[in-house]
């Protein structure tokens, strides 16, 4: 089927952010390094095409460190882990890298502050999320999770003490804002962190998302199903005017009914996505009559974050050597 004359609205920014880039490029480089295996708790990103390529290379990917040989060397992912993991980690001896994206790291602080305090912390998040549940280890005796704007209403604190509200970094910013409205109006004592822990990739995606939607008959989302900012974009771009909208892991989940009656696709991907995937969606239009690509850019990102520093430090060995 062919659509002639369709337009493609690319949205900009798209794909890795600077923490998704670090950790993969951390996973990269310690192969080098190292050589293979390499193990990694959990995925490294949430991103099913990464992973695969990572596997690949020789990395080893594992749900608890129990599966990994002792003395071997292991990556935490991007989303962080509870103190707990590291203990245990150094109790069976095992060489970590802890790839755990900075703005995650700035959470967890933020929690181990506040509980110092003696604050109650209202974590804004989904539970069972790899981000929920190392944040969540910082101080469980002091976190209490909130999932929605309904869970705001049915929430119990203790009146006689400070109460303040962290968040997941990959939620939907205006989800997460009514959350908070709500929880403010049930407890006018609730206090804020000193600065928004929704990251900027996240919220930068979604802004572009707006963007574009209401121009939209189609929106696909490239992003995997575990990929909690990926499902957030397909979501803001349907309350954003957007007709229709699918999240594919890749160019062989698109369907060609999806373009019937169409004449605008806008196409983004999440953060955890490497660009290859997008241009795979775009060629594939393309040979259905959607040729006529813009890029809609709704803001510039320029950060970059270092390697983990136990990286760099056999890095900068070897180099010496």
């Amino acid at each position: 089927m062919t659509s002639p004359g369709g337009k493609v609205l690319l949205a900009a920014p798209r794909g890795y952010c600077a923490g998704v880039d670090r950790a993969v490029v951390t996973v990269e480089k310690a192969l080098d390094l190292y050589g293979p295996p390499v193990y990694v708790r959990k995925q490294i990103v949430h991103n099913k095409y990464v992973v695969e390529r990572l596997e690949e290379r020789g990395a080893v990917f594992v749900d608890e460190l129990e599966d990994v040989p002792v003395g071997a060397t292991v990556v935490f992912s991007a989303h962080g882990v509870a103190p707990s993991v590291h203990r245990e980690a150094e109790s069976r001896g095992l060489k970590t890298i802890d790839a755990t994206c900075p703005l995650v790291t700035k959470v967890h602080s933020e929690a181990r502050r506040f509980a110092g305090e003696g604050m109650q912390i209202l974590l804004i998040g989904h539970e069972g999320h790899e981000e929920v549940v190392g944040t969540m280890g910082e101080a469980p005796e002091h976190i209490t999770l909130v999932e929605s704007p309904e869970d705001a209403e049915r929430v119990e604190v203790d009146p006689e003490r400070p109460v303040v509200w962290l968040s997941q970094t990959t939620l939907s910013v205006d989800e997460t804002l009514q959350t908070v409205d709500r929880l403010r109006e049930r407890l006018p004592q609730l206090q804020s962190p000193p600065s928004d822990d929704i990251c900027y990739a996240t919220q930068n995606r979604q802004a572009a998302v707006k963007e574009i939607a209401a121009r939209c008959d189609l929106l696909i989302v490239v992003g995997s199903g575990n990929s909690s900012n990926s499902v957030r974009l397909v979501e803001v771009g349907l309350e954003s005017g957007a007709r229709s909208a699918h999240r594919i892991d890749g160019v062989s989940e698109l369907r060609e009914e999806w373009l019937e009656g169409v004449g605008t696709v806008g196409v983004t991907s999440g953060a955890s996505v490497p660009e290859v995937l997008v241009e795979g969606v775009l060629g594939w239009l393309a040979e259905r009559g959607f040729g006529d690509v813009e890029e809609v850019t709704s803001a510039e990102e320029t950060l970059v974050f270092a390697l983990p520093p136990e990286l760099r430090r056999d890095i900068k060995a070897a180099a010496a050597t």
